[in-house]
């Protein structure tokens, strides 16, 4: 299947088949959710979606699995060589490759991958967010920008411009979505990503949370202040929706099964009786399977509506 989508997209260079194949791997790897969804786009459209996540999880990793080279440095590194790359329109590193590919083959504008590195930045030196002003700017950058990389390789049936803010939107709420199901895990690494005023509206601060992470029980203060935050999320998901509609026939059937999985975990926190603290919330297998069905006959009958534009 590699080889058919980097054919449908035009990718024959040796160097550049090699940096595309190494990020569908680490898609597949790392990100089940968004890649059993990719895999309902046209083959064409399937290794610029690699090469973003690619790009996303390489820069992730160096802020949560810091190492004596100094992950600062390596940051600072990667977005030298990055910037390169897209000035020059080439890249021969054996990641960058792909993703400067990305880049000049879709115009994505070059600032998006900035602003992803200065939330990548923010991850080194804060632990926390009083406010939410505070958590919206790191969300920006960590998660809304990647709504807007990924508009122009998923298209759009109206002016980019106006579906922008919703392709903003569901980063965020992905992104928002991963804070709620990972608390016990970022607490581990020193981190919380839900503001701190909000909680304490309830009665929560990070010593609270701390002992249900060791305890493994959520008390009632923290019950009632995860839901508020949930509730708050999906609010953003409503936002997002619209967009949906907005999108190329070729890729609503992929963002909507996204929409949809991401969301139900939200469901699955709730079900689990807010236990963010004793492992992840996640879909199950039937539930995942349905909505794929579902979702690969919802491409069934985009294709035979709009042939042209789902070839490749």
């Amino acid at each position: 299947m590699t080889r058919r989508e980097l054919a449908a997209a035009g990718v024959t260079e040796p160097h550049l088949v090699a940096a595309y194949t190494h990020c569908r791997a680490v898609h597949a790897q790392h990100g089940r959710t968004y890649f059993l969804a990719t895999r309902l786009l046209r083959p064409a459209q399937r290794p610029a979606v690699h090469a973003l996540y690619g790009f996303a999880r390489y820069a992730d990793d160096i802020v949560d699995t810091p190492d004596p080279a100094r992950p600062a440095e390596r940051l600072a590194a990667l977005g030298a060589a990055l910037g390169e790359g897209l000035r020059t329109g080439v890249s021969t590193d054996p990641l960058l490759a792909a993703v400067v590919d990305t880049a000049v083959r879709y115009r994505i504008d070059p600032t998006l991958f900035d602003r992803f590195l200065e939330s990548m930045r923010m991850d080194l030196t804060i632990t926390g967010y009083p406010t939410r002003a505070g958590l919206d700017r790191y969300v920006h950058g960590s998660a809304e920008v990647i709504g807007l990389q990924l508009l122009p390789v998923l298209g759009t049936l109206c002016h980019p411009a106006e579906a922008a803010p919703h392709a903003a939107a569901l980063g965020a709420a992905f992104q928002l979505t991963n804070f709620l199901r990972d608390v016990g895990e970022d607490l581990d690494r020193g981190r919380l990503y839900l503001p701190a005023d909000e909680l304490a509206a309830y009665g929560v601060d990070r010593r609270l949370l701390l002992w249900c992470r060791r305890t493994g029980r959520v008390d009632p203060r923290v019950r009632r202040a995860l839901a508020d935050q949930i509730a708050r999320t999906r609010a953003v998901y409503r936002r997002a929706r619209p967009g949906l509609a907005m999108l190329s026939p070729a890729s609503q059937p992929c963002v909507g099964t996204a929409y949809t999985l991401y969301a139900r975990i939200l469901d699955r926190i709730e079900q689990r009786d807010y236990n963010v603290f004793t492992g992840r919330a996640a879909v199950g297998n039937a539930p995942r399977a349905a909505l794929t069905v579902r979702a690969v006959l919802r491409t069934a009958l985009a294709r035979a509506a709009h042939p042209a534009a789902m070839r490749g």
